[in-house]
């Protein structure tokens, strides 16, 4: 974790756990932080503008080279600036052209993308903000009961990432998450042992 990110709220799931956190996704502490992407790649307001500016022109650059990325896949990057602190940006395009709206199937797709990546990239921790919000017409609300889907679909077949951080920018959007996961029910991981941290 680093100071311009708090976490909130902690859940344990035997070997693996999800997070709540609050603040700027780009001064989070963790192996891979996720831009919810356009298909081409452009990396223009959102979050993934502030991936750019915090991270350096270098990370849509490498990005590019992969576009066009349809939605259901993912490509992982360098993190530029945010090395060693992040050690990958990992695009998963909720959208085909930049300033679309998306759907709540859209960021179930896209989340499932970047979960298959990171567990191939080899990575423990996994931020996500909230995917498909903003520009992409989504409430906070819609975004977390889709990214837990997905999620919840990842962990029944490996336990890898096994921290799952789910960053909210906004006091709105961070008690929509909280309400979301109050009320999960996700078969793949037993809800005894979840704790609050203040």
């Amino acid at each position: 974790m680093a100071p311009g990110v708090k976490f909130v709220k902690e859940i344990g799931c035997g070997d693996r756990k999800i997070i709540v956190a609050k603040g700027d996704i780009t001064e989070i502490e963790c192996d891979a932080v996720v831009n919810p992407a356009n298909s081409l790649m452009y990396m223009g307001g959102g979050v993934a503008g502030a991936l750019k500016r915090a991270a350096g022109p270098e990370v849509e650059e490498e990005a590019k080279r992969y576009a066009p990325v349809p939605v259901g896949k993912a490509v992982a990057t360098g993190a530029g600036r945010l090395e060693p602190r992040i050690r990958m940006i990992i695009h998963a395009p909720t959208m085909e052209r930049p300033a679309m709206r998306t759907t709540v199937s859209k960021v179930v797709r896209a989340t499932r993308a970047a979960l298959d990546t990171a567990k191939e990239k080899g990575a423990s921790c996994v931020a996500f903000p909230a995917m498909g919000a903003g520009v992409g017409g989504l409430e906070a609300r819609e975004s977390m009961e889709a990214m837990l889907e997905a999620l919840d679909e990842h962990w029944k077949k490996s336990s890898n990432p096994q921290t799952v951080v789910f960053v909210a920018y906004m006091d709105r959007d961070l008690r929509q998450f909280l309400e979301v996961l109050e009320r999960a029910r996700l078969e793949s991981c037993r809800r005894e042992g979840a704790k609050t941290r203040s």
